[in-house]
């Protein structure tokens, strides 16, 4: 039998079933040390999940050493674009998708989160290309970004060190969701939810001019609501691929 305490266990689950969390607004997300098992910030946030498309097939490939070098390339350099940013809260990897969560209180933020996405769309040309020159299997992606407001709490078990945050709201769910569908029966590779489209566009077109807007089709769906998606590149890092990447 599971050495289990199940009279210490309903008195754990009614100190959290009767207590009052302490709900904080803030602007910007704090650092992870400003959660306690008591509280929650109520923060505006945005999300990035990179989907591979079509794992199942390449997981299944008979050279395993094959496989690990293909994942490795590609978590390695997507982790390395995400993480760099003062305002990420959360970065991991969950199976064959590599997701980050930010702390987005300024319109700013969220345009430089836009840029990361379509960086990464560049990355997966350069990869894609070092991939083909190997003979190795090219891999695509979906990228999704949501922006929404997001409860966050620490859950877990109080006291054994064992926890993580926990994002409640739907820019991390969204993100994902909408990642799933990128790079899919015509869709393009980035995908934004409305939320992260309208913080971004205007700052687009003010770099880019009005022609940007044309790069974004909209699509209305029941189970996601509106959402924009898009095929763009970094002109520089593509260029540079485009000329052999010999220097």
């Amino acid at each position: 039998m599971a050495n289990y305490d199940y009279k210490a266990g309903k008195r754990r689950l009614n100190n959290i079933l009767n207590n009052k969390l302490d709900v904080i607004k803030k602007d910007k997300l704090p650092s992870e040390d400003s959660f306690t098992f008591d509280n929650g910030y109520d923060s505006l946030v945005s999300a990035i999940f990179v989907d591979i498309r079509d794992s199942s097939t390449l997981f299944a490939d008979g050279d395993k050493e094959k496989v690990s070098k293909i994942i490795r390339s590609f978590t390695s350099e997507v982790i390395e674009i995400l993480r760099d940013d003062d305002n990420l809260r959360e970065i991991g990897i969950r199976g064959d998708c590599v997701y980050a969560v930010y702390t987005t209180p300024q319109k700013n933020n969220i345009y430089e989160l836009f840029e990361k996405t379509w960086y990464i769309n560049t990355y997966m040309k350069m990869l894609n290309t070092l991939l083909r020159r190997k003979r190795y299997p090219e891999i695509a992606v979906g990228i999704g970004m949501a922006t929404a407001r997001e409860l966050v709490v620490k859950a877990g078990r109080k006291g054994v060190g064992i926890n993580n945050l926990v994002w409640i709201g739907e820019a991390v769910t969204a993100a994902s969701n909408l990642s799933s569908i990128g790079n899919k029966e015509g869709k393009g590779t980035l995908v934004y939810s409305r939320c992260s489209y309208t913080n971004f566009i205007d700052e687009f077109v003010n770099k880019n001019g009005d022609k940007v807007k044309k790069w974004f089709k909209a699509v209305v769906s029941p189970e996601y609501g509106t959402y924009y998606h898009a095929d763009i590149l970094d002109t520089a890092f593509d260029n540079w691929i485009n000329a052999g990447m010999n220097d």
